[in-house]
Formats: structure tokens, C-alpha cells, sequence
């Protein structure tokens, strides 16, 4: 390896410089970008070979990949400066939206009321119950504050009450790999039990036996949950009992309990197919039993109830339908329709309650809740008065009741959890999330759209902005979209986006396809071979919001992160002229070389997303849009390129390597900003206030590019 240059001084901070030709790409007053060493390595394989200038940028222990990295943190700090005082401000202004001591909503579960809070000052929340009732002693389980002291990262990934009360089982992740470790509490004593299990994922399962425990071990390279192992509480974890492998790397495992408790769920996981074995939660050193083999291209997920199971099943029925089955026969020669397939309505979740079947329905892209009675199948759909909302089954974990809990929130309104009385019809308001700052949302208005794509498919859209806001071509507007894995994105209301609406902004929301608004066919025409939808989609919404004078090129922005951000990387690709500037964060942007390589976390769960590039027709598909390798001699518009050291989804080297070759490559003087947080992965900062700096970093880069330094 090549000893670095010398490093130099620029105006604000010490900034290094890779390579001695660079050329200017700022003012003379303004010092030189990083520009990152060439040292090519051919990339070689049976379909062809490519020419990889910045490989050596994945070593993650190289001091000179550091080094790089630092220089991109202080370039970025001092191209920022102008506006560093206005990020002050916008984090000061969301942080004085955020009711600082605030609780969630109790939820009962075997005789306790459970919930989290936040005390004043406090980065990371409580968790806590109370026995038999809300005016009962506050027994706090877990103190995040506490917890998190000395750590510059800290997360509690889950916890598990045993049925006895008495044990507690948590994990945390003080890295953000998102590679948990385990622990155990005695809750009559406080004692912590010495045993401790690294490298998991979330916090597992208890037996009903009030010992025996159940967890997901991931394999620390991959990051890939494939094992389940069974401990013993007071035992040593070296000796843990290996009751499930799974030998296939497309596939992740993960350990669940049916609501009833009755079962324990061995449950198997790939993009497009799933396998569930279970076992008598009162026997947990018995043998797992296949409910039903897993099969290509068919999901499903399994429940219990007054005897039967219930299965949520996209077999035959691409929306899914939801079928029955009796408990001593799962085969599905027995299967039952109980909610048949319509092709006009997505199921994309249920709940099972003694008397009733609650269902989240997805239908013109958005979230519907529909009760259905068991006794008669007499069912209602919960009504809703805004354009565009978000409304989801809530945590329900009693079966024998008639309340449903579940959670609302839109553009306009903050989150709100409800009680909903399945016999008499009744809605109850338990909370809307509180907004300090004298926050009206009669002061905001919501749109929603049909936007028509090149292909004359119909893209959701959903805008929100200040009453006053111009349709005249002259209002900035933030475009955000994702467009993979069939993951939905619905409209939510956040506290922080004030400060973006109030600036005179619009906000829009791309349905675009690769996610599942539109249903599962929604999905199948943004992955694999038909990928390139997703960025034309986003395009074709862009030059909508152009042609009916929402915005003007001059005054658009784009974002979007981890999948949204090869769909960043694709569309200034494609079309760079139709943005003033472009947020990519934790971007996945490498995409040949990233799903080429095994080792790398998650690669092998994706090829039903992406494709096996060992394939020729899926490696020339990815080779054609792959963000990194179609970066072109052009002019490309105002960039944020955010990312973390320990990404355990996207790993940092991908977007590293991009900003490098479009610094080296692009012929535009526009801004290229990099900015890694050193201490964090994928979800940026731990902590409710923490992660308000990235907020208010990515909105101050956009006001910057606008001219507003206050």
C-alpha cells in the first residue's frame, strides 16, 4: 500500500489530499476536496471484468481509509460553515418541539401495564410497568440513561418478560452492527444473572417453563441470523443447546411466540418465501415440527386461535388471503378460506382476538382497518377524514378483550394511539404525540395525486405544505422516495419536517414501484429485471412536480437512503438536470460489486431483490443502472452523500467509493459533500436528540444551496 501524501492546511482544518493532479473543483479561496488515491484492481469474473480505481477504500482498519474519511468529515465542516449557526438553530427548533418528559401508552399483558418514557435531558427511554393497574408502583425495567453512560453508541434492541413476571431478558448494541448481546434479569431481586450471549438478534423468546430460553445467533460477518439455540437460565451459553441451522444463506432465521403463548415459531425468512416450524411452548426441548415446507414464491406467517391456525398466505393469491387449518393437519389440502384474494385489496397484516379478526388492508395505497366478528363475519371499516394517512394495528397483546389498540398519524396530524371498541363501535383518543412550539395543523395543507408514469401506470403521491405556498414554480420543494424490497412507504407526520414546511418547502412522497403501496404486482415491477421502474417512476414525478408549478429545477431536491440511495445514485444519473440538490444517505450505490460478494452482510438474502450477478442476464441488468459504475463525465447537481463506519446494511466503503469517482469524473463546480459518522451504522445516532444533528445537517445543506444563511 501506498504511503499517503503529505497532508496540507486549508482555510478552516486540516484536509488531505490524495493525489497530486486533482483539480480544483471550488474557488481558489476555498481549498481542494479530498481526492482519493487510484490504485485500479480489475474485478474479474465469468460475465466480465471491471476496473474497481478505489477498491482499497472497503479496508476498514487501513489508517489511510481513516484518514480519507476525517478529510471528508472536515471538508464538509468547512463548506458548512456559512450555515453552521443556521443548523444550530434548526436543531434547537426541533429539539423545542419535543416534549422532553413524555410516556407511551400502557398496553396491558398478563396482568401488567407496560410502557417506555423519557425523562428531561434524557437520550434514551425507560422501560417500565405496573402491576394490576396504572395507579400501582412504577417498576422500572430497563433505564436506557443509565444504561447508555460511557458509550458513544447505545441501543436496546428488545426485551422479554418471561410468564411468570419475574425474569427479564433484554439485549443492546453498543457498535450499531446491530449484533446484539443478551442478558438477563432477576425482576424480585434486581440481580443480573452473570451469563451473557453475544451476537444475537433482538432478545429471543421464553418457554413457558420460566427457564428455557430461545434466540437467533447471527453469524458475524454476514450479519445473517441462521442459527437457533436454547439456553438455560444460570447455565453457561457455551453449552446451549443448537436446535435449528439453516444451511441456506438466501434465507434469515428468527425465533417468535404466537400471541396465545401456545407455540413457539422457528420462523424462516427470504424475499420471496417462508418456512415456519413450531413446538408446544410448555415442551422446549422438543422437536420443532415443519408447518409447511417452504415453497418458491409463496410467503406466509402463522397464528393461533380458538383451536385452529390462521395463516396469512400470498399461496394462489398474490394479495394474499387469510386461510384456517386445524391444529393436527396443516397441510393445505385442508386449508380454509376464512378472507378470500381480491385483486383490488393487499392484506398486509392481521390480528386475532377471541371474537373478532382485525385485518390492515392496503387499497389505492393506503392503509385501511377492517373488523370482522367471528360469529357472523359482520365486518366495518374504520373511517378516516384526511386525504392521505397512515392507520396500523397497534400493540395488542391480550386475545380475550374488545379493545383494539392501533396508531394513526398523516402529514398533518402527530402520531396518535387509539382504542377502538370492536362490540359497540366506540374510538377512543388515548394520545396524540405532543408538538411544542404552538404547532397548528390547520396551519398545513395535504394533498394527494396520481401521478401518470411513461408506462401509463398510476404513482401515489402525497404532498404536504404551508397554507400560503405557491403553485407558481418558485417554492422549493424535498422529494423523498424508497422503491424497494415491498417495503411501503406511508404518509407520518414529523415534528422535525416543520422546520422545512415553515420554511416556505413542500413536501412530497413517491409511491413509486419496488415498494408494495399498490400491491404485491406494485413490488414485482421495481426488483430484478424490471428495476429500472423504480427510477423512471421517481423521474416521471419529478417533472410533475416541474409541469404543475409545485417547484422548478432550480429549486428541487431529492432524497433518499439505503435503497433510496441507489435510487439517488440511478436518477443523477439519469437525469441530473432536474435537481438543485440531492441528499443520498447510507447509500447503496455499488450494486455489481456488493451483491458479487457473499461475505458482504445481507448480500445473499437480496438476490431475489437485485439478482446473482454469477448469472450473465442479472449482471448486465445491474451493470446498466449500478450507481457507481455509470458515473459519467457530466454535470451532476449539489450532493450529500451521508454514511456511518459500522454500516451493518450499507457498508461505508460503497458510498466512499462514489463520491470519489464522481469527484474525479464529474465536469460541474457544484457541491460533493460527504459526511460519516464515525461512531454509528445504518440509522445514523443513537438517542431522540442525537439524531435530530443529522436531521438538521441534511436541511441546512439544502438551505445553503438556497441562499439562507438564518
Amino acid at each position: 500500500m501506498n504511503a499517503l501524501p503529505t497532508l496540507w492546511l486549508g482555510c478552516l482544518g486540516a484536509l488531505a489530499t490524495f493525489a497530486a493532479q486533482a483539480q480544483a473543483t471550488t474557488t481558489t479561496s476555498m481549498p481542494q476536496p479530498p481526492v482519493a488515491t487510484i490504485k485500479a484492481k480489475q474485478l474479474a469474473s465469468p460475465n466480465g471484468t471491471r476496473t474497481d480505481n478505489y477498491y482499497w477504500l472497503n479496508e476498514r482498519e487501513n489508517p489511510q481509509v481513516l484518514d480519507y474519511l476525517k478529510a471528508e468529515n472536515a471538508y464538509f465542516d468547512q463548506q458548512m460553515a456559512p450555515v453552521k449557526a443556521l443548523e444550530e438553530k434548526l436543531f434547537t427548533e426541533m429539539k423545542g418541539r419535543i416534549k422532553e418528559t413524555d410516556q407511551s401508552v400502557p398496553y396491558r399483558d398478563n396482568g401488567y401495564y407496560y410502557y417506555s418514557r423519557y425523562e428531561a435531558g434524557g437520550e434514551y427511554p425507560l422501560y417500565c410497568r405496573k402491576k394490576g393497574s396504572l395507579q400501582a408502583p412504577e417498576e422500572v425495567l430497563l433505564n436506557g440513561n443509565e444504561m447508555g453512560k460511557g458509550h458513544t453508541y447505545f441501543a436496546i434492541g428488545g426485551y422479554e418478560v418471561s410468564d411468570s413476571n419475574e425474569l427479564l431478558a433484554y439485549s443492546t448494541d453498543i457498535v450499531s452492527r446491530r449484533l446484539y448481546t443478551v442478558r438477563f434479569k432477576n425482576l424480585k431481586t434486581g440481580e443480573l444473572y452473570p451469563e451473557q450471549i453475544p451476537n444475537v438478534e433482538g432478545a429471543g423468546v421464553w418457554a413457558a417453563d420460566n427457564k428455557t430460553f430461545f434466540y437467533a445467533k447471527k453469524d458475524v460477518t454476514t450479519l445473517l441470523a441462521f442459527q437457533i439455540y436454547r439456553h438455560t437460565l444460570g447455565t453457561d451459553p457455551q453449552q446451549d443447546a443448537l436446535v435449528y441451522e439453516e444451511k441456506d444463506n438466501t434465507f434469515s432465521t428468527h425465533i417468535a411466540r404466537s400471541k396465545s403463548k401456545k407455540y413457539l415459531f422457528v420462523v424462516l425468512h427470504s424475499s420471496l418465501s417462508s418456512e415456519t416450524r413450531y413446538l408446544d411452548a410448555t415442551k422446549p426441548t422438543g422437536e420443532f415440527k415443519v408447518f409447511l415446507p417452504r415453497e418458491a414464491d409463496h410467503l406466509y406467517d402463522v397464528e393461533d386461535a380458538n383451536g385452529q391456525f390462521y395463516v396469512h398466505t400470498n399461496w394462489q393469491a398474490p394479495n394474499f388471503r387469510v386461510v384456517s387449518t386445524p391444529l393436527t393437519n396443516t397441510a393445505k389440502t385442508v386449508w380454509k378460506d376464512v378472507i378470500p384474494a381480491r385483486q383490488e385489496v393487499f392484506i398486509a397484516g392481521m390480528e386475532l382476538f377471541k371474537d373478532y379478526l382485525v385485518l390492515n388492508e392496503r387499497k389505492d395505497g393506503l392503509l385501511q382497518l377492517r373488523v370482522i366478528r367471528w360469529q357472523d363475519k359482520k365486518d366495518e371499516y374504520l373511517k378516516f377524514n384526511e386525504v392521505a394517512y397512515t392507520s396500523s394495528i397497534g400493540a395488542n397483546p391480550e386475545f380475550d378483550t374488545q379493545q383494539l389498540r392501533f396508531n394513526y398519524t398523516s402529514f398533518t396530524t402527530p402520531s396518535s394511539t387509539y382504542d377502538y371498541n370492536m362490540a359497540t363501535h366506540q374510538q377512543t383518543l388515548l394520545k396524540e404525540q405532543p408538538v411544542l412550539g404552538g404547532f397548528n395543523k390547520a396551519n398545513y395543507t395535504e394533498e394527494r395525486a396520481f401521478v401518470k408514469a411513461r408506462d401509463g401506470k398510476m404513482i401515489p403521491v402525497s404532498i404536504v405544505y404551508k397554507k400560503g405556498f405557491k403553485k407558481d414554480g418558485t417554492g422549493p420543494v424535498l422529494q423523498y422516495a424508497y422503491g424497494s424490497y415491498g417495503a411501503s412507504m406511508d404518509p407520518t407526520f414529523s415534528a422535525a419536517r416543520l422546520s422545512l414546511l415553515d420554511r416556505g418547502f413542500a413536501y412530497v412522497l413517491c409511491n413509486i414501484r419496488g415498494g408494495q403501496e399498490m400491491g404485491r404486482q406494485w413490488f414485482e415491477d421495481g426488483r430484478m429485471l424490471h428495476k429500472i421502474n423504480s427510477f423512471n417512476d421517481f423521474i416521471d414525478c419529478s417533472e410533475y412536480l416541474v409541469k404543475q408549478k409545485y417547484t422548478s429545477p432550480a429549486k428541487l431536491f431529492a432524497m433518499g437512503g439505503s435503497a433510496g440511495g441507489l435510487l439517488m445514485g440511478a436518477v443523477v444519473n439519469m437525469r441530473p438536470d432536474l435537481y438543485k440538490g440531492v441528499i443520498a444517505a447510507v447509500p447503496f450505490v455499488d450494486v455489481v460489486t456488493t451483491m458479487s460478494d457473499a461475505s458482504i452482510p445481507l448480500t445473499t438474502g437480496e438476490y431475489d431483490q437485485w439478482g446473482n450477478p454469477a448469472q450473465k442476464q442479472y449482471y448486465d441488468y445491474m451493470l446498466s443502472y449500478s450507481p457507481y459504475d455509470n458515473v459519467k463525465a457530466q454535470a451532476y447537481p449539489n450532493m450529500l452523500v451521508t454514511t456511518g463506519l459500522h454500516d451493518s446494511q450499507v457498508q461505508y466503503f460503497e458510498p466512499a467509493k462514489w463520491v470519489a469517482k464522481l469527484r474525479a469524473t464529474k465536469t460541474d463546480k457544484n457541491l460533493l459533500l460527504m459526511h460519516t459518522d464515525m461512531e454509528a451504522g445504518h440509522g445514523g445516532a443513537s438517542g431522540r436528540f442525537k439524531a435530530l444533528h443529522d436531521v438538521a445537517r441534511q436541511y441546512a445543506f439544502m438551505l445553503l444551496l438556497l441562499g439562507e444563511k438564518s
